[in-house]
C-alpha cells in the first residue's frame, strides 16, 4: 500500500510572493521592532517632537523618539519604514494562511533584536526546529512541523563583531522577561535563557564540540555555548535565508538543508532518553530528504560525501525507518541509499 506524502509543493506564485518578502527584508539594515505603529506628536518643554508609538511586546506600548516637528525628512523616512513594516505584516499574514511556517511574536521580537545587532551578519546561524521550518519556506515546501518553544543559535567560529555584543543584554533588550537557565553541573555557567512558565520560550546557544552537553566560552557574546558533536560539519556552509515570525520576515543564516538531513539522522540516534525528540529529528530529516530529492538532485549525495563517517554510520541505522516514512517518495529513498552505499 502506498505511503503518505510527507510534503507538498507551494504554488509558484505564492513562493514568489515569499521570495519578494525575503528579498525586501534582506535590504533592511535595521527592522522596526514590534508592530508597525504610528507617528505621534508630543510637546516637551514647549517644543514639539515626533515619536513612533507601537506595541513592543504583548501589553507593552512604547514610544521611540524620531525627531523635531520641523524635521520633515526624518518624519518622512520613519513613515516610509512604518509603511514597509505594515506591508510586510500583511504579507506574512497571507503566507501563514497559505500554510507557510510562521513562528510566534516572542520569537519575532528576539530575532529582530539579533538582526538589528548584526549577529546574523557576523555569522550566527539558526539551527533546530525553527531552522527546519524556515528551510521548508525557503524551498517552497508545505509540511506539518511541530510547534517549538525553543530557539537554537549556533556559531562555528568566533563571530565577526567589531566589539562584543553581550547575549544576556541582547535578550533583555527585547522587553521580554528572560532568566538564565542553570547549568547541568552546580558550577557550570549557563548556556540558555528562558521565559517564565512551562511553555515559555527557551533560547540555547550551541557550538561544535566532541562532547554532547559540554560547555565552552563565547567571548564575543560574553556567554557560553553548549557543545554538540559534528556541529562543525552542520555549520560549514550556511545559506542566507529568512524566518517568518509574528508580523516580520527576519533575515537569518540557515544550515545547508542536505547537511541538516544527515546531522538530524545522526542526532535521532543519540537521544536515548528522549524518544519524542528522536522521532522529531527523524521526521524532519525525512521531510527535507524528500524535498531535496525532488528539487535539488545530487544535494544529499554531495553532503554525504563531506560528512564524517560516524554521522553516516548512525544515519545508516535509520534506513528501515526512513523507508517506512518515505514510502510515497521513492526518489528520496533512492537518493539516501545512493549517498550511503553508492549508486
Amino acid at each position: 500500500m502506498p505511503g503518505t506524502l510527507v510534503y507538498r509543493r507551494l504554488e509558484l506564485n505564492f513562493h514568489t510572493q515569499y521570495a519578494e518578502a525575503k528579498e525586501r527584508a534582506r535590504t533592511e539594515l535595521e527592522l522596526l521592532p514590534g508592530t508597525p505603529g504610528t507617528l505621534t506628536l508630543r510637546t516637551i518643554t514647549g517644543q514639539r517632537y515626533w515619536y513612533r508609538r507601537y506595541k513592543a511586546v504583548a501589553g507593552k506600548e512604547v514610544e521611540d523618539f524620531v525627531g523635531r516637528q520641523d524635521d520633515e525628512a526624518g518624519r518622512q523616512a520613519m513613515q516610509e519604514r512604518i509603511d514597509a513594516a505594515a506591508w510586510m505584516q500583511s504579507q506574512v499574514r497571507q503566507l501563514r494562511t497559505l500554510g507557510m511556517q510562521v513562528a510566534d511574536k516572542d520569537a519575532a521580537r528576539l530575532l529582530v533584536e539579533l538582526h538589528n545587532r548584526q549577529l546574523f551578519a557576523a555569522g550566527l546561524v539558526l539551527v533546530g526546529t525553527l531552522a527546519f521550518m524556515s528551510l521548508l519556506n525557503d524551498l517552497g515546501a508545505l509540511a506539518i512541523a511541530a510547534r517549538t518553544q525553543d530557539i537554537d543559535l549556533a556559531r562555528r567560529q568566533a563571530l565577526k563583531l567589531a566589539a562584543p555584543v553581550p547575549f544576556l543584554e541582547t535578550v533583555q533588550a527585547t522587553l521580554l522577561e528572560f532568566f538564565p537557565v542553570p547549568g547541568l553541573a552546580p558550577s557550570a555557567p549557563s548556556t540558555s535563557v528562558k521565559r517564565p512558565g512551562a511553555e515559555g520560550l527557551r533560547v540555547d546557544v550551541l557550538a561544535p564540540g566532541e562532547e554532547l552537553g559540554g560547555v565552552k566560552p563565547v567571548p564575543e557574546l560574553a556567554w557560553h555555548a553548549q557543545t554538540v558533536p559534528f556541529f562543525d560539519y552542520l555549520l560549514q556552509a550556511p545559506r542566507a535565508g529568512a524566518v517568518l515570525a509574528g508580523g516580520h520576515c527576519i533575515p537569518a543564516n540557515l544550515p545547508d538543508p542536505a547537511r541538516f538531513v544527515w546531522h538530524k539522522l545522526y542526532s535521532s540516534t543519540k537521544r536515548h532518553s528522549d524518544t519524542a525528540k528522536a522521532r522529531k529529528d527523524l521526521q524532519q530529516a525525512a521531510v527535507l530528504a524528500a524535498v531535496l530529492a525532488d528539487l535539488e538532485g545530487g544535494a544529499l549525495e554531495e553532503a554525504a560525501a563531506a560528512a564524517p563517517g560516524e554521522v553516516l554510520e548512525a544515519a545508516n541505522t535509520r534506513s528501515t525507518a526512513l523507508q517506512a516514512l518515505l514510502a510515497a517518495h521513492p526518489a528520496a529513498v533512492d537518493a539516501l541509499h545512493a549517498a550511503l552505499h553508492g549508486a
